[in-house]
């Protein structure tokens, strides 16, 4: 299939922009109803439209609650959709303005957080009043993030929306840190590229046509698959001023920017030719006051510089731009199957090292390999679950829409840990006689395959060095589509020369959504094979069983998943261990004794609990 690089490049006309209190000059009342903060904010919009149109690029206009009561910015829409071939879609951001306060006596803004009624009551009365401004419904809308139930509303009651702006990637507690504890929009665990919500939950990609909300969901940024995993997310970005407040420019130049770009380019080579990147910068961004340490000057170049770039690869026959609903139809006609993964193999594009991960997500997980640590997984999120987590006001979880995860090296550390405890991994140790390594120490790179309807990673040659003699090893890792298992291969490719090692599977996890432990209490630990079984309900009591050709399975009810880990080879057995309160997890691997070149395969499964 054809490589296609598609662009949505989308404006909101926030009369009362993003931050509005923070733009204006000090000393100033905060005032949505001023009259220089709305002429400012209507002259950014017509910037960024004549900006875009100039060279070549059509835009979704997502119109505000705000900006509906402008008869200016109406008119605006209605010409630039005849003229451009605009669309004219309907944000459920930009809810602030005077009639929004006066109306519904509050001063939150973010639709997910609102109580499941007002919920409802605004999405009706924005839809009613875009109906009433343009004798039609939108076929597209959006936020931040839109959780299930908005966005079943939605769909129940406007069929024709059928793209949504719908999570924010990696907008959890590292973001929150960076912000002085003060950012409550928590979404990790979510998809980075376009998928179909789930109707239980709109982080889960839907795994079926019942499952199927009805919309096609894009990121709210394109963002950095390393950068921002690893770091502050609202600084890695496509977004030319998440750019700037990542302060990753020199001489005014953005380099980086146009690199981001590219790197999503190339993900066409890993899926089918599918491409996609979005655009999506607010008026409150270019403000004449300035944002952080940039004036008005660097953050206009910034994002004319960003349109320069999309416009030449455009004029180059690279890039194509569709506006949200076009994209929505383009997508479910090239992604007909819903367990077609989406897979990014992505470098390092900000610091120039040799880093290198791979990104998987499907309807069963969501999952992160590092060859910079050997091919560890650093983050595994069980899809499979489908957890319907409600979040809003009355639903006992007003802010935090982050989908729990079983692997998070970052936020459960990882192999690096301070003490005597264990981080949450996925990795491989090698035994000879007393010394002991573990891959994830181990620096190497993928190549990407496809060997059927599967995926295969292969690694280059690993040298690991032992006191006298050096042990040469390649991993494989085959993703089989639609089952929810990983095979992985550890062949030793080097003549042990009679030596005899040990190798090691193992799967560190736990679950959670931030940094703090939950109770493990009630996970239960099994290894079984085909004449018994044997369990350990978690205590932390650092128990531990092991049986000759056996599966290690964790069950956690808490996020109705499981987890298996097996190996069928003669020789091979499977083990689980129970952590400590110091070190709440769980360890299950598979190991075996080899006294000669061959190869060692296990497999990771992921299952929904009943």
């Amino acid at each position: 299939m054809k490589n296609e690089f598609i662009l949505t490049l989308i404006h909101r006309p926030e009369m009362a922009p993003e931050y509005a209190q923070k733009t204006t000059q000090a000393g100033q009342a905060d005032d949505v109803a001023s009259t220089a903060l709305l002429d400012e904010s209507l002259s950014i919009f017509l910037y960024q439209q004549e900006q875009a149109h100039k060279r070549g690029l059509k835009t979704t206009i997502e119109m505000t609650y705000a900006s509906l009561f402008s008869d200016v910015v109406v008119e605006l829409a209605k010409q630039h959709h005849e003229k451009y071939g605009d669309e004219i879609g309907l944000s459920l951001l930009g809810l602030p303005c005077e009639q929004f306060y006066k109306k519904y006596k509050t001063k939150d803004f973010c639709i997910w957080m609102f109580s499941k009624e007002d919920k409802q009551a605004i999405v009706d009365d924005c839809f009613g009043l875009f109906y009433e401004k343009f004798g039609f419904y939108p076929e597209s809308t959006g936020s931040y993030y839109m959780d299930a139930y908005t966005i079943n509303y939605i769909k129940k009651k406007y069929p024709m929306v059928k793209c949504a702006v719908a999570t924010c990637w990696e907008e959890g507690v590292k973001c929150y840190h960076t912000t002085n504890n003060s950012w409550y929009t928590f979404i990790d665990g979510g998809p980075w590229a376009p998928w179909i919500p789930s109707k239980v939950n709109s982080c889960l990609p839907a795994d079926s046509k019942e499952d199927d909300s009805g919309i096609v969901a894009i990121p709210h940024l394109s963002r950095d698959l390393m950068a921002c995993f690893d770091g502050n997310g609202s600084n890695f970005g496509t977004h030319p001023q998440n750019v700037l407040r990542g302060m990753i420019y020199r001489d005014n130049e953005l380099p980086y920017l146009f690199n981001l770009v590219d790197m999503y380019r190339k993900q066409g080579d890993y899926n089918h030719g599918n491409a996609y990147n979005m655009m999506f910068v607010g008026p409150g961004w270019l403000n004449k006051a300035g944002r952080w340490e940039q004036p008005y000057e660097l953050l206009k170049k910034s994002y004319e510089d960003g349109l320069d770039y999309y416009a030449k690869l455009k004029k180059e026959g690279k890039l194509i731009d569709m506006t949200m609903s076009e994209y929505a139809d383009r997508y479910r006609k090239r992604h007909p199957d819903y367990n077609e993964p989406e897979v990014a193999l992505w470098k390092d594009v900000l610091y120039g090292s040799d880093k290198q991960y791979f990104w998987y997500y499907d309807p069963y997980w969501r999952i992160c390999l590092d060859f910079n640590q050997g091919g560890a997984m650093i983050n595994l999120n069980p899809y499979v679950s489908k957890l319907d987590l409600p979040v809003g006001i009355g639903t006992g979880n007003v802010y935090n829409c982050s989908y729990p995860y079983v692997i998070q090296a970052n936020y459960r550390a990882g192999y690096f840990t301070h003490y005597a405890g264990q981080g949450t991994l996925k990795s491989c140790l090698i035994r000879y006689g007393k010394e002991e390594v573990d891959l994830a120490l181990e620096r190497t790179f993928a190549k990407f395959e496809r060997v059927g309807e599967d995926i295969l990673l292969t690694t280059n040659p690993c040298d690991v060095e032992f006191s006298d003699f050096t042990l040469t090893i390649v991993s494989k890792y085959l993703f089989k589509k639609g089952k929810g298992e990983i095979v992985t291969t550890r062949e030793i490719v080097s003549d042990l020369g009679g030596r005899e090692i040990e190798i090691e599977d193992y799967l560190v996890g736990c679950y959670g959504i931030d940094e703090y432990s939950e109770d493990m209490t009630g996970i239960v630990l099994e290894v079984e094979n085909k004449d018994k079984k044997e369990g350990i309900d978690y205590l932390y009591k650092c128990r531990n069983l092991e049986m000759e050709k056996a599966v290690a399975r964790a069950i956690a009810p808490q996020i109705n998943t499981i987890l298996e880990t097996g190996c069928e080879e003669e020789g091979a057995y499977g083990r689980i261990e129970e952590g400590i309160a110091f070190s709440p997890m769980f360890r299950l691997s598979n190991k075996k004794k080899m006294s000669s070149k061959g190869e060692f395969t296990t497999w990771l499964k992921v299952k929904k609990v009943n």
